[in-house]
């Protein structure tokens, strides 16, 4: 029996999220694979099935690690690190293509490289204060405006600003989270999302049903704080005509090779009157009961155990 260790938890504000991944991954394993928890705590200490352990001795332990980590440390590269100096198999997208997926600066540069349109925007480092900086925003771009960390997961210090003093406070908001932050020209528009599987079903990119998110509210301002609580409403496959879905599918699988990315991946769009606009990569997508993903692969008729048994796979065979 192929022995998987999940690990979960890690060292992010996306904590509490990841043990939810894990918790859905080992509730789902096939019964060929027996399932070991793993969890690194905030604190930076190991758990094998509920004991303190080393990493080390973990990675002895096992056949291969599922990456159930979100954000800082499980996404940027650095367990990828880890993973590969004791030359374990593991999950997910390798050590730079992670880096590059997390640092929002680098991947617009590679998106842009593709062809893919990325948003108008700017970039401000903790040098200068967050009036310095929105002063000198507002001359280049008007409102209303995104800031956003420059290395983070998921909407994590994500704001909509549409006022000066709005982009002041969203400003430090984000400096809270790394001294390098993005400044985008807000896009009004529908989003999507896309998730990509290498080798599935005869498909070197498989791209997966697109799916549109839906605020819960009639406003032109996307709601980022509702986005990920829970209040939107998500359609699957999203309701699109075919030349939007096939650019779009297209834009997916490019932004996926652009950062080099590995196994799975899911990209994230706002369909705006101005054209298709890539606004992130998630190398290490949730996997959740919730979560988009996991939707996308059951409305192509497939399961959450064949996507885990796939992922486990393509990793234990290095591809």
């Amino acid at each position: 029996m192929i022995k998987v260790g999940v690990l979960r938890g890690g060292l992010s504000d996306e904590f509490e999220v990841s043990l939810k991944t894990g918790e859905c991954v080992l509730s789902n394993l096939p019964e060929k694979y027996f399932g070991h928890d793993i969890i690194l705590h905030k604190t930076g200490e190991w758990f094998f099935d509920g004991k303190l352990n080393f990493p080390e001795r973990i990675f002895r332990s096992v056949d291969v690690i599922f990456n159930a980590l979100h954000g800082h440390y499980g996404e940027d590269g650095k367990v990828q690190q880890l993973f590969e100096t004791f030359n374990i198999p593991y999950t997910g997208s390798s050590i730079f293509a992670s880096a590059l997926g997390m640092n929002k600066i680098l991947s617009r540069e590679s998106f842009s490289r593709a062809g893919l349109k990325v948003p108008f925007g700017d970039f401000a480092d903790d040098n200068e204060s967050s009036f310095q900086t929105a002063h000198r925003i507002m001359r280049k771009l008007g409102s209303p405006w995104i800031v956003k960390p420059a290395s983070s997961g998921s909407s994590v210090g994500v704001s909509v600003a549409r006022n000066f003093n709005d982009l002041v406070n969203a400003i430090g908001k984000s400096f809270n989270y790394g001294n390098k932050i993005i400044v985008e020209e807000y896009l009004s528009g529908r989003e999507v999302t896309c998730g990509v599987l290498e080798n599935f079903r005869g498909q070197e990119h498989y791209t997966l049903p697109i799916i549109e998110i839906i605020p819960p509210t009639s406003s032109d301002f996307f709601d980022y704080n509702a986005k990920y609580s829970g209040e939107t409403r998500e359609i699957c496959p999203a309701d699109l005509s075919l030349e939007l879905k096939r650019n779009i599918e297209e834009m997916t699988r490019k932004a996926h090779i652009a950062l080099g990315c590995r196994h799975y991946s899911r990209a994230d769009f706002i369909v705006s009157p101005k054209g298709i606009y890539i606004l992130e990569v998630n190398t290490l997508p949730g996997l959740t009961s919730e979560s988009l993903l996991p939707k996308a692969v059951k409305a192509v008729g497939s399961s959450y155990s064949e996507l885990l048994d796939h992922l486990i796979t393509l990793a234990l065979n290095k591809k």
